[in-house]
């Protein structure tokens, strides 16, 4: 609502007091007839916001038998501007304009009067004065079907920049997506062709072992690497199916192609919301991979159980038996973690053991029916 403009029924009770006013300026007291009739049609205006049209019938009779008119002026004014039926207004103005042109009663007509220049400018006048409530109304209602019609626009305007805005990030997209191909996938091919030939021409058993986990693991990252360049090159565009989420059941093959000596121990029931496994799933993860990085021979524990409507996740690993390498990271990986775990209401802590390890600890809350 525009601050500026009166209440609604403040302003009702204004236009009442002015039909009042209208009322006892115009029809003599004495004449019961009109002065009724003209009560009735201040009292109508209290219903021109709801029912316009009989609001305007109910204020005909005073405009005929008396001169009290502002009353049917309103209403008619609010019909306007409500009201599409142009037929509908065209004859409420010319009911208007008979009801003040024509004395009351109809029997005291002088057909002769009509024909002299004083009644043709009374019946201008008349006319003038019905059509100038209707003329008003029509423009205060295309007023507001414009500016109705400007904020649509203005809305359409905000949807165009954004859809353009998005199209500027899909094309940024595409060519992140590019350059993760022509890069990554180079350097992680290499990497898989050299261990192939580890794998093929060492007489060291362990070193073909290794060559064929590193050949793997190779393989496996190029294979989801292709799916995310598939994602980023879809930019929004069209449905992209994303590869099957990991789950609870997945963890034997990721602890499998680790390399490093782990033992599970887990008690979880089934039927476990799919966004908690994928949670602990990635939990291990995250802890096997910085196992490998940062304690190079250490052997890794993990235990899952649910307890007393919480799942807990916990991987311990034992001390680096080799020296650590220097390998590039962006240290997000805990961060990432730690995200995850608040989304699902749970937490997530990490600390070095008293034995010179590292252990990781998830906390989530699990309905105990899940």
């Amino acid at each position: 609502m525009n601050p500026r403009r009166p209440p609604a029924l403040l302003l009702d009770a204004l236009l009442v007091c002015v039909a009042l006013l209208d009322l006892w300026v115009n029809v003599d007291s004495e004449d019961h007839p009109a002065t009724a009739y003209g009560l009735l049609a201040a009292l109508a205006l209290a219903l021109r916001r709801h029912r316009p049209l009989l609001a305007f019938a109910l204020t005909l009779p005073s405009a005929l038998v008396g001169d009290a008119v502002f009353a049917t002026m309103a209403t008619l004014y609010t019909l306007s501007s409500h009201c599409r039926h142009r037929a509908l207004l065209v004859g409420c103005a010319l009911a208007f304009a008979v009801c003040d042109f024509m004395p009351w009663p109809w029997t005291s007509l002088d057909v002769d009067e009509l024909a002299e220049t004083y009644s043709l400018v009374h019946l201008t006048y008349t006319l003038a004065t019905a059509a100038a409530p209707v003329f008003l109304g029509q423009l205060v209602q295309a007023r507001r079907e414009l500016s109705l019609r400007l904020a649509e626009i203005s809305q359409a305007r905000e949807q165009e920049q954004l859809l353009s805005a998005q199209a500027v990030l899909a094309k940024e997209r595409a060519q992140l997506a590019r350059e993760m191909h022509d890069v990554v996938s180079h350097q992680v091919s290499l990497i898989a062709v050299t261990a192939g030939a580890l794998q093929v021409g060492s007489p060291d058993a362990e070193a073909r072992a290794a060559g064929a986990t590193i050949r793997r693991l190779s393989v496996q990252t190029l294979e989801e690497l292709r799916h995310m360049v598939g994602v980023l090159r879809a930019s929004g565009i069209r449905p992209t199916e994303l590869t099957p989420q990991p789950s609870l059941a997945d963890l034997h093959q990721l602890i499998g192609a680790s390399g490093i000596e782990t033992e599970l121990e887990t008690d979880l029931p089934d039927g476990l919301p799919p966004a908690l496994q994928r949670a602990v799933y990635r939990t291990v993860q995250e802890a096997l991979t910085n196992v490998r990085k940062h304690a190079p021979g250490a052997g890794a524990t993990v235990r899952i159980h649910h307890r007393d409507g919480a799942l807990r996740t916990t991987v311990t690993n034992s001390a680096a038996t080799r020296p650590a390498l220097p390998l590039p990271g962006a240290h997000h990986g805990l961060v990432g973690l730690r995200q995850r775990a608040e989304l699902l209401g749970g937490t997530i802590t990490s600390g070095p053991t008293t034995d010179g390890g590292y252990q990781l600890r998830l906390e989530l809350p699990a309905d105990d029916s899940s």
